[in-house]
């Protein structure tokens, strides 16, 4: 009898399982398989992780089935799964689950239907009448299902009661995989075009039917191989039944042929893309090195740090070059969904047919398609966003990183990694080459890439930089306008002096301007002006914020107000709920107003916004950037997205609307995270050679990050940053988890923590761990979150996370080196 060791795709369960195989499955499965296997009293989904010669327990059950002739997972995948589960303190099963495409992976639910014995007299609650309503009216549903239609209720323990009374009748059961091949049906002539042609005038009893047929056999007498239907009937206007009358009279052969759902297969090269491109003194410096790793396969990462603009993506180009010419494959991670399209097409560029795209907001069968053709080796470069690393490729030579400082590389939601962190081991594992490439490196990446007696050598990154601009092109000069000076001199408006005037040279000169602010909608909060009483989302205590609708019968300003926590809305009330005075006003500022005032003062100018309100649906990302490339707007108004790696010629000007928004989070990394955002945005002008200027806005001029930022000095920033970490014992001077427990009575969560606290205290004496220090228990920044209160305990010392191995976290959320303690 074989036995297997399995993942069993039940994110909570922590541990592995073992199965034997059943005599019809003996040598069809191996390791990285997907299968389905009895669990307690469900049927669920698992992957093979190992043959195992004794199982862990006596009396093993069967495998029931294979769901995919072909692993889903490679070896070097599930030794990744499972080095990640021991650095986050995640379930194996969640990392396994993270790496299977979407669709293809089922968990198990339970189906709720009504019981034999109906609702009779019996007394139910508000909850149950509507349970009871909703599956009289849809039929039998699954408890996924169910949670759509009741957010914010805990249905399932009233439901649970109705099954124990026999109102309700509930089974487990496994949902099908929601993907699949997609199929269309073919047409090829299965004659010679004589024996056709001698058959066309005996192929209806009517004209119109002979007509039809003859059209359609003469355009498969033309063409020389199968094509799809929809063309002969487009072509010929024929129907299927006429095909189907042509195939039965074996003129024609029809039959279904698998196409895949290439999302890049209709983007288009442009010149740029295309030209030839030389390297400068430093990229040929950076690309020995790159090249001397691909035959040293045991060094360390290389941590490419280039300013804005000096050539980073040409590197990564030749280096994937190289890994293909060595018989491998790429893989190619940006920050942000929004900048594949750019990257997709400078790539496509250099191979042809060979790239794959893979993000979130492809649609699941695009997802499935590049996933199934990465895993055939028919790719030879992946590009996407975070999960594109878990691509199955064969033989990954390859990993690069740009942007790595970038926060979106972090999975904020359990299970929580980091995409950088996981991306070494996954080089490490496959014996790769691992670029991380950023103009604004995080800091302790940047430490343990410098010469230091503390470290040992595989601990860094080895250093590579790029100190210019490619064609000798200097960085933008950056202006700090200081704005109490300029409500001062009687100026209230959002634009300062400086950027005013800007913006209108910009617009009389035909060129492009980016405005950048660090928050979306049109207020910051509203609130009351005789009772300073603010309108806050109930579920959260954080200030709702205003958003601008089209304006109202009259001419009057609609407005909607909305959390951007949980997405509770609410209309703008014309009193104030609490004293009904009428003084109730928006204060802050946000895109949407930014581009009122934009408008206000240049009519004639051009805008766009980029900001998460406008890029919600498929495809809103490359679609507000192609209209901007090609000129069809002036400014670009937006946010976080406009920091990310945008290469943009006719931008000669950036205006940052407040620069200093962020800058007094009470975050160890608020300081850091602002630096990055303002250099990087001040990047994304003079790009070509007609240069450009960048505008700082503050209330807060002299602040180190603010003047760092201006002079586009990453080196003064780092050592006063890294100075300050010293001081406080931050990264990269210990390593920090942070605990979070969320509940929606206060006093459990405030009990629940303190709880916690004092058992890692009382751990920490015991195991006399005098480097290791507990900050908290303490309410989260964001206290109370869609109703649920939120308290958190963070970890600060050399390897914090081993107090947890093998501790059960009941109810907690573990975050290995957390990107932020807000």
């Amino acid at each position: 009898m074989t036995f297997v060791q399995i993942s069993v795709n039940i994110p909570a369960i922590s541990g592995v399982f073992d199965y034997h195989l059943p005599s019809n499955l003996e040598g069809k499965i191996n390791i990285g398989h997907l299968v389905t296997i009895p669990f307690n009293n469900q049927i669920v989904q698992g992957v093979i992780l190992r043959f195992v010669d004794t199982p862990a327990v006596e009396d093993t059950k069967a495998v029931i089935d294979l769901l995919d002739e072909l692993p889903v997972l490679t070896p070097e995948q599930i030794s990744l799964a499972e080095k990640m589960a021991e650095q986050t303190l995640n379930p194996l099963s969640a990392m396994v689950r993270m790496m299977l495409p979407s669709g293809l992976s089922q968990r198990a639910d339970t189906e709720f239907g009504i019981g034999e014995l109906g609702v009779g007299d019996n007394e139910l609650s508000q909850t149950q009448k509507r349970i009871i309503v909703l599956l009289e009216k849809r039929g039998s549903l699954r408890g996924r299902q169910i949670d759509t239609h009741f957010k914010h209720v805990d249905w399932r323990k009233s439901a649970g009661n109705l099954v124990k009374r026999g109102i309700l009748t509930s089974k487990s059961v496994l949902p099908a995989p929601r993907v699949r091949p997609k199929m269309i049906r073919m047409a090829q002539l299965a004659v010679s075009p004589s024996i056709a042609l001698e058959k066309m005038t005996k192929l209806g009893s009517t004209e119109q039917t002979q007509k039809r047929r003859a059209a359609a056999l003469q355009l498969l007498i033309r063409e020389k191989v199968a094509i799809a239907v929809t063309w002969v009937y487009a072509e010929s206007g024929c129907n299927l039944s006429d095909l189907k009358i042509l195939a039965e009279k074996e003129l024609i052969i029809l039959r279904e042929t698998e196409i895949w759902r290439d999302p890049v297969k209709k983007v288009e090269i442009g010149k740029e893309e295309i030209a030839e491109h030389i390297l400068n003194a430093a990229q040929e410096k950076a690309m020995k090195v790159v090249s001397a790793s691909f035959v040293d396969t045991l060094v360390s990462p290389i941590l490419l740090h280039g300013i804005t603009g000096s050539g980073k993506t040409e590197i990564y180009i030749r280096a994937a070059q190289e890994a293909v010419k060595r018989g491998g494959q790429a893989l190619i991670l940006v920050p942000e969904i929004a900048l594949t399209a750019q990257t997709v097409r400078r790539f496509l560029a250099r191979f042809a047919g060979e790239v794959g795209l893979m993000h979130s907001k492809l649609s699941a069968g695009e997802n499935y398609d590049t996933w199934r053709r990465a895993r055939a080796g028919k790719l030879k470069v992946i590009i996407g966003a975070r999960s594109a690393l878990f691509a199955p490729l064969p033989n990954i030579k390859l990993i690069v990183l740009d942007e790595f400082h970038d926060n979106s590389f972090h999975q904020n939601q359990p299970p929580f990694y980091n995409a950088v962190r996981a991306a070494q081991n996954h080089a490490e594992i496959c014996g790769a080459v691992c670029i991380l490439g950023s103009a604004t490196p995080p800091i302790e990446y940047r430490y343990k890439a410098s010469p230091h007696p503390n470290l040992l050598p595989q601990e860094g990154a080895r250093l590579v930089e790029l100190p210019t601009r490619i064609a000798q092109r200097e960085l933008p000069p950056v202006q700090v306008v200081d704005m109490r000076a300029e409500l001062k001199s009687g100026n209230i408006g959002i634009f300062s002096r400086a950027l005013e005037e800007a913006l209108a040279q910009i617009l009389e000169r035909g060129e492009q301007a980016i405005l950048f602010l660090n928050r979306r909608g049109s207020a910051t909060y509203v609130f009351c002006r005789d009772c300073g009483e603010s309108l806050d989302c109930p579920r959260c205590d954080t200030p709702l914020t205003l958003h601008n609708t089209p304006p109202m019968r009259g001419g009057a300003r609609g407005g909607a107000l909305q959390c951007h926590r949980c997405g509770y809305k609410r209309q703008m009330p014309k009193k104030c709920p609490t004293c009904q005075s009428t003084k109730i006003r928006g204060y802050g500022l946000g895109s949407q107003k930014v581009e009122d005032e934009v408008n206000s003062l240049f009519p004639n100018a051009r805008t766009l916004r980029w900001d998460w309100d406008t890029t919600r649906k498929k495809g809103a990302h490359d679609l507000i950037l192609s209209h901007f490339t090609a000129h069809r707007a002036d400014i670009l108004i937006g946010t976080q997205m406009l920091a990310k790696g945008l290469d943009l010629p006719l931008v000669t000007l950036v205006g940052v609307v407040l620069a200093d928004v962020g800058l007094n989070l009470p975050d160890p990394f608020a300081a850091e995270r602002v630096f990055q955002t303002l250099t990087q945005v001040a990047g994304r002008a003079g790009r070509s050679e007609r240069g450009g200027r960048v505008v700082f806005q503050t209330f807060n001029p002299d602040n180190y990050v603010i003047q760092h930022a201006s002079e586009h000095d990453y080196q003064n920033f780092y050592l006063h940053e890294l100075e300050y970490r010293r001081k406080l014992g931050y990264p990269p001077f210990a390593k920090l988890v942070k605990l979070e427990y969320r509940h929606r009575d206060p006093i459990t969560a405030e009990e629940e923590a303190h709880k916690l606290a004092e058992e890692i205290k009382n751990l920490i004496v015991v195991e006399k761990r005098k480097e290791t220090s507990v900050i908290g228990p303490i309410p989260s920044f964001f206290a109370k979150v869609d109703g649920i209160y939120r308290w958190q305990i963070v970890l600060r010392g050399p390897e914090p996370e081993t107090l947890l191995k093998g501790k059960e976290l009941r109810g907690w959320r573990a975050e290995v080196e957390p990107v932020s303690l807000l």
